[in-house]
């Protein structure tokens, strides 16, 4: 699956209902079933040409819709986060675990919880302060 693939997914699940029902059709069978745009088009009674210029507007509404929520990079940025907090944690176990030092283990735990603030801030939409 290449990355350009990957990105139409994730915009489609945050902004696929916005589209036409014939839009979501296409862009469905394209991306997800992994149709051609022939397989598309014979099935449809329409041509090639008409097919792929269903599926750019498509693909540049959904950008556009990005554009100004940016919904997918808000969740991106807490995905990061938030493994960056399981990783967090489990450093903190094996710490633990190992004997070290409470101070070092604070500084740690006190690392983590800045960076869950900073996860619910992206959760609640504030990107300004991420």
């Amino acid at each position: 699956m290449t990355l350009k693939t990957v990105r139409m997914a994730l915009l489609f699940d945050f902004y696929g209902q916005l589209l036409t029902p014939r839009q979501q059709e296409f862009f469905a069978l394209y991306y997800g079933d992994d149709l051609s745009l022939g397989e598309i088009a014979e099935h449809y009674g329409v041509s090639r040409q008409a097919v792929y210029d269903i599926l750019r507007r498509s693909e540049s509404a959904l950008e556009a819709y990005d554009g100004k929520l940016r919904l997918v990079e808000r969740e991106l940025a807490q995905h990061r986060l938030l493994a960056e907090i399981e990783s967090d944690l489990q450093k903190v176990i094996e710490m633990v675990q190992a004997g070290a030092d409470a101070p070092a283990i604070v500084d740690l735990l006190s690392q983590t919880r800045r960076k869950l603030a900073t996860a619910s801030k992206v959760d609640e939409g504030r990107r300004d302060d991420v």
